[in-house]
């Protein structure tokens, strides 16, 4: 399965290499990855770019990011942590591909493996609409995985779950990645604007997680 492979390509990258290579090393391991889930895309003929997905995922997108960074907003005046970033657009001009990188993993990976792999709590109606709970486990894998992966930071771990639940849903419905890449941008531009590196760990994972403590 792909998803097994690109698993194992982060967890020893961010357990094993990370803390013996340079920064800049974080490029192969990347690399990887979108060479496992373009080459899944080749054999599935699945890019996550539908057309007609793209505004219905667009605005639920939307409502989900505002809804994040709402909530990260009034937590950061609550803590006192809110951060005044003097290059947000530039960051946000990097966060996008880098999302944009996580969320075809995510969709057209790990998603529609576990769909392949676990029983949804509920099918297709015979006029072929979803019911509410259709394609819930699949989702819940999902999401598991990608927050794995984010391990032992507490915070991104947790974060990174939630996200990816609201994202697999809109994405199971409405397949167009674009939206949901621009999501995970604003919202991890929000994490770094509303919380110190106390609370997100300085976005860390793996090794350099724990040596930082």
């Amino acid at each position: 399965m792909f998803s097994l492979s690109i698993v194992a390509i982060v967890l020893a990258y961010t357990w094993l290499i990370a803390p013996i290579a340079p920064h800049s090393a974080v490029a192969v391991p990347a690399l990887l990855v979108i060479g496992l889930a373009v080459s899944r895309a080749l054999k599935t003929s699945e890019w996550g770019v539908d057309g007609g997905a793209f505004v219905p995922a667009l605005w639920r997108a939307a409502l989900l990011t505002m809804g994040g960074v709402a909530v990260m907003y009034g937590a950061s005046r609550r803590l006192g942590t809110w951060n005044h970033l003097d290059n947000g657009w530039a960051q946000l001009a990097v966060l996008v591909p880098w999302g944009l990188g996580q969320q075809f993993a995510l969709h057209t990976v790990f998603l529609r493996e576990a769909q392949r792999t676990v029983p949804r709590t509920a099918g297709l109606t015979l006029d072929r609409t979803r019911s509410p709970a259709a394609g819930v486990k699949p989702r819940l894998v999902a999401a598991v995985a990608f927050a794995a992966l984010h391990l032992p930071n507490p915070f991104l771990t947790v974060a990174t779950f939630v996200g990816a639940l609201g994202w697999c849903w809109i994405y199971d419905r409405y397949p167009n990645v674009l939206p949901l890449a621009l999501s995970h941008a604003v919202l991890t531009l929000a994490i770094l604007y509303a919380f110190d590196d106390r609370i997100t760990g300085g976005l860390r994972v793996g090794a350099a997680y724990l040596a930082r403590r």
